[in-house]
């Protein structure tokens, strides 16, 4: 059965049509699911029984992810979810609680097929990307588990988002549109970890989302030693693509630097940071690396972060450090699911 949640306005209303039904039909049908958030076709009321069977019939029905476990941080500002597939395969998602509102972590792919060495979702490769449906559905299951609205998104979970980049795409224009989460374009962040030729796909789009750029090593050789893309994309072309991606949607680029004690957190890497980016509207977000049992490297030290960060400053590039959230319940992308893998 295909899964009505992964489809566009435009898509049902193409399935409508094709099945005999007036085009407004579509419409009712994208609410009721994005909107109302029903969990089963037999609840779409505004629709006849006979419309409902024909829709039925043709193989299209409603299917949820289900919550497997919810994991609360001691403060109470972080949820980490693990929720299951149809297929039975098992994905994570995180909430958190800022003072501007709650920021969704959502999975793009069951598994990921990077290879970054600091990464425990990239530990099993990738499995299978997930539908447009099943990425939005993460939002609209923990909503629902807490009874709140979300208002920012981050496509930082498990996966590389431009990996898979149709169906990323599609789940832009289901959680924008109107009838269902109306959810503004600059309030989604996508991370990648520089897939150079869909960022410049991505900026043609002209969807002003905010793109940001797994980077951790401002030299070629260094990030190849951390993640395997490196060997494909120099940070050269990353950055041309990104100033391309800027002229396009007019939106600053972040970069995520991931600090890793004697690796790349030194006075050297941050002087060649801001040689990289300066005069580029971008923004360096600074993270401690949150450490797992499959790799021995460390996190840097409070002094090299916070010395880091002094010297980005210096030099006139903007800069903070990630707050840390959820460390009391492996919230490092990857963990919680590796770790329920191994159990079953």
């Amino acid at each position: 059965m295909k899964n009505l949640k992964t489809y566009t306005n435009e898509e049902l209303q193409n399935i409508i049509e094709s099945i005999g039904e007036k085009k407004f039909r579509a419409k009712q049908l994208f609410e009721w699911i994005h909107g109302k958030r029903v969990n089963q076709m037999d609840d779409i009321t505004v629709l006849s029984k006979k419309i409902i069977e024909k829709i039925s019939l043709n193989g299209y029905t409603v299917q949820s992810l289900s919550k497997v476990k919810r994991f609360d941080s001691k403060d109470k500002h972080t949820h980490k979810y693990l929720f299951k597939l149809e297929d039975d395969h098992v994905i994570e998602s995180v909430l958190m609680k800022y003072h501007h509102g709650y920021s969704a972590c959502l999975s793009t792919q069951v598994g990921c097929r990077m290879g970054c060495n600091f990464c425990a979702s990239t530990k099993a490769g990738l499995v299978r990307n997930l539908t447009a449906g099943e990425i939005v559905d993460q939002i609209y299951q923990m909503e629902k588990d807490l009874n709140i609205s979300i208002s920012n998104i981050v496509l930082m979970g498990t996966g590389e988002p431009l990996d898979n980049f149709e169906e990323v795409v599609k789940f832009f224009r289901i959680v924008h549109d109107e009838l269902g989460k109306n959810l503004g374009y600059r309030h989604i962040t996508l991370s990648t970890c520089g897939l150079v030729p869909k960022i410049y796909e991505l900026a043609n789009l002209n969807i002003p989302i905010t793109l940001s750029i797994s980077l951790h090593s401002p030299f070629d050789d260094k990030r190849k030693e951390i993640m395997p893309i490196a060997n494909k994309y120099s940070i050269d072309e990353i950055i041309k693509a990104c100033k391309y991606y800027f002229n396009s949607t007019g939106r600053r680029i972040t970069f995520e630097y991931t600090l890793i004690k004697g690796v790349n957190d030194g006075e050297r890497e941050a002087r060649a940071i801001g040689k990289l980016i300066k005069g580029l509207n971008a923004h360096v977000n600074l993270i401690p690396l949150n450490e797992i049992r499959e790799s021995e490297l460390e996190t840097s030290t409070d002094g090299n972060v916070q010395n880091f960060k002094c010297i980005l400053e210096k030099i006139g590039v903007n800069s903070t450090i990630r707050r840390e959230m959820g460390l009391d319940i492996n919230a490092a992308c990857g963990q919680l699911r590796k770790d329920y893998m191994d159990a079953h």
